[in-house]
């Protein structure tokens, strides 16, 4: 007689485990079918939370390899609800083992049918009214709302599964007050006030300034920079010359012109020139702080009063910050995918394979913008008390920058760095623009790596076409933001539809490369340019200088943050430098388990460890490493 073992892993999340009455009935390909069996060990507490249970059965009917089962629970027991991530099915006899991945709450009275490795397109799904069902269920709970005017769509309501864990919250919550206590102490000891300057000298020394961002080539009429004011930082060459060998960019950020601030503050909208010295080295040669050049609006330079030079860089690095914070991190990274990510489970099976794909780059998305709308972007949070913008502002930046995003720009990382004359693999432009090259290989290693799993189930623009949740998420992701869609632009969904791998290839890329690599670029080197904060200011006291009068240390000293702002930027950025997920490539919950993608998934984990080796390999040359793109430093998903 046929003798089965069948070990049930259930899921580990909050009331993920059952006292509940639970069944199985195992199938062949051809229809033949075992008994019900209960799963139940007498003598054992089942279904726990992350355990593993193991049941043995005979059968009459023998399944040499066992292709689907049927799953059913009551609600018996003080805790019925029943999470479970997998089961795997023995035939003890033919030795054949199947695995069934779940990853599903299971609903008591009502029979679940899932197959091996439960990965089908939808036209190639035998139960499909099974797979609509659950879909139905899926958008009632993911639903889309514009909680602030002109950001990304967010979900109305946070569905229990994307919760954190009360544990998660706890740590949190926990972290914050140890290190604001930590810190306490340091500010106390001394760290807080500023006395003299001698420790602000590497700060603001020009080759440690800042990482190069939105770099443009040209001028700007605005802008009152000449071959004479700037001919002496130029090397011996032209303003132009320097243009046409890719050594001089200019920074613009015009974005920031009416942006609210908080009262007393002021973010300036500057003007700037950064010129490659033959060291290689990116330095600073021009700042206009406003954007219309006049008599109380000069362009200074590095030949200006020392101090004066100073605190106009550090002018500058408040409009950098606060851009960096607003747009780069919160508007680029946080709301954009949550969006994506709300579409993908409104629209994609869990069956489907390209949920699977993405689904491990959204872990926590949810559950964190959630937290840090009430804990950092809150009328009195973080924001509103460390940031010249406030809260309001960072609203108002994050969805000008918002309209101007796009999907096959700057969502596709080559095209971003082409429309800034940054694009070259040769390190011929900016040479040592680490950031850039590795963002570069990594970006290859995703593309490569969703390239094949693309291909892997769409072999045909048929099987695209045919596809009714990939059209449905092509266009939820295009439908405006009024009419109950993402409102994304520059999603290759032409004529209303998908009908290429290519053109799923860049969608998917896209929320995978931002969700892991652009948010640990933009993210995790925050205590490292915040955690001083003369360094990289979120706010400075008074205003900006208006002329080049010779400046003192105690006029810098003056415009710096209180002890209070200073706690609060070296706490919080302290948080938001840790990983709190695994690395990319090591996925905390495991979607893929049909072998031919387990293999390509291996192919991508290979080919992140080689990139790895690489900037390792570099950074010991270096006197300073970039390390903050090592793969094992990018978690999967924006999980803080």
């Amino acid at each position: 007689m046929p003798y089965y073992e069948v070990r049930v892993t259930t899921g580990d999340k909050t009331g993920a485990g059952t006292d509940c009455n639970c069944d199985i009935v195992l199938l062949g390909k051809n229809g033949e079918h075992t008994k019900t069996a209960k799963l139940d060990n007498w003598s054992s507490n089942d279904f726990e939370r992350a355990q593993v249970d193991v049941f043995k059965f005979k059968d009459d009917v023998d399944i040499p390899e066992v292709t689907e089962i049927k799953l059913r629970r009551d609600q018996a027991g003080l805790f019925s609800d029943w999470f479970v991530d997998k089961i795997e099915v023995l035939n003890l006899k033919s030795g054949v083992a199947s695995v069934f991945p779940i990853i599903r709450w299971i609903r008591p009275g009502v029979a679940f049918y899932v197959r091996k490795y439960d990965t089908f397109l939808p036209q190639f799904d035998p139960r499909l009214d099974q797979r609509n069902a659950e879909l139905q269920e899926k958008r009632q709970l993911y639903e889309y709302e514009e909680k602030i005017l002109g950001l990304p769509v967010q979900v109305k309501k946070v569905p229990e599964d994307e919760e954190f864990s009360i544990c998660k919250k706890w740590d949190i919550y926990e972290r914050n007050a140890i290190l604001i206590a930590g810190k306490t102490v340091e500010i106390i000891l001394g760290g807080g006030s500023w006395k003299d300057l001698e420790d602000l000298k590497d700060t603001v020394s020009c080759q440690m300034f800042g990482q190069p961002k939105i770099y443009k080539y040209g001028m700007l009429t605005r802008f009152g920079v000449t071959d004479e004011n700037l001919k002496p930082f130029l090397e011996g060459l032209t303003i132009s010359l320097a243009i046409s060998k890719k050594r001089l960019f200019i920074v613009d950020f015009e974005i920031l012109v009416g942006i609210t601030c908080l009262e007393e503050y002021i973010c300036p909208a500057p003007i700037a020139l950064f010129f490659v010295n033959n060291k290689g080295h990116l330095v600073p040669v021009a700042i206009q702080l406003f954007q219309q050049k006049g008599s109380d609006n000069p362009v200074f330079l590095p030949s200006d009063p020392k101090y004066t030079w100073q605190i106009v860089k550090m002018w500058y690095n408040v409009a950098d910050s606060n851009y960096h914070q607003a747009i780069t991190h919160l508007g680029n990274t946080h709301f954009l995918m949550e969006g994506i990510c709300i579409a993908a489970n409104r629209c994609l099976s869990p069956s489907h394979p390209m949920f699977k794909l993405m689904a491990p780059h959204f872990l926590h998305i949810i559950a964190i913008n959630n937290l840090g709308l009430g804990f950092l972007v809150s009328p009195g949070g973080w924001i509103d008390k460390t940031m010249a913008i406030g809260n309001m502002g960072v609203f108002e930046l994050a969805a000008k920058g918002a309209r101007s995003w796009r999907m096959d720009c700057d969502g596709r990382y080559p095209e971003f760095l082409k429309s800034r004359g940054l694009y070259c693999k040769d390190g011929s432009i900016l040479p040592m623009f680490y950031q850039r090259d590795d963002m570069m290989a990594l970006y290859d290693a995703i593309n490569n790596y969703v390239t094949k799993y693309v291909n892997l189930y769409y072999d045909s623009s048929q099987k695209i076409e045919s596809d009714v949740e990939i059209q449905n998420f092509g266009q939820e992701l295009v439908k405006g933001k009024s009419k109950g869609g993402c409102g994304l632009v520059g999603v290759p969904f032409k004529d209303e539809k998908f009908s290429t791998p290519d053109q799923l290839i860049l969608v998917f890329t896209c929320a995978i490369f931002t969700s892991s690599v652009v948010h640990a670029a933009a993210n995790f080197s925050q205590y490292d340019a915040y955690g001083f904060p003369p360094n990289y200011p979120l706010k400075l006291k008074g205003a900006p200088p208006k002329n080049k009068d010779q400046m003192k240390e105690e006029d810098i000293i003056k415009c710096l943050a209180d002890k209070s702002s200073i706690l609060d930027t070296m706490v919080i950025t302290t948080i938001l430098s840790e990983r709190t997920n695994n690395a990319l490539g090591d996925f905390e919950v495991t979607y893929t388990y049909d072998p031919a993608a387990v293999d390509i998934v291996e192919e991508f984990k290979k080919e992140l460890q080689d990139i790895k080796t690489k900037i390792q390999q570099r950074n010991e040359k270096l006197e300073r490493g970039y390390d903050y793109l090592l793969p094992t430093e990018i978690p999967n998903s924006i999980s803080i």
